[in-house]
């Protein structure tokens, strides 16, 4: 079964896109959905297991709001109030965040820091 997580911007995307194996697929909304938009992450969702990682702000949850309409078995993952979206959201919350949706055996763990 194949995962995709779907994300507001590229640059959630891109940092996301580090922490992950390539065969986890990511997509944007790119702001604002519209049914063109929706219809068109459908079809590039297909069959695939849904996850959304949404910012923590009035945008991301109005966001979350349409696309849990149109994925309801979707998984949720959620950064903290306080950061500035996924993509100011710290390396090592992103993981443990992915590690709760039970997505370990995709992520790429940084290598650790020398003391």
């Amino acid at each position: 079964m194949s995962i995709t997580i779907i994300v507001e911007g590229k640059n959630d995307r891109s940092r996301l896109r580090r922490l992950l194996k390539p065969e986890i697929n990511i997509l944007c909304t790119n702001g604002t959905l519209n049914t063109l938009k929706l219809e068109a992450l459908r079809k590039q969702v297909g069959d695939s297991e849904v996850y959304l990682y949404m910012d923590n702000d009035s945008s991301g949850k109005k966001i979350r709001g349409v696309l849990r309409d149109a994925f309801p078995d979707a998984e949720h993952i959620y950064t903290r109030r306080g950061y500035a979206g996924v993509e100011g959201t710290p390396d090592e919350y992103n993981i443990a965040q992915l590690e709760k949706a039970g997505l370990e055996e995709f992520i790429i763990y940084p290598d650790p820091l020398p003391y």
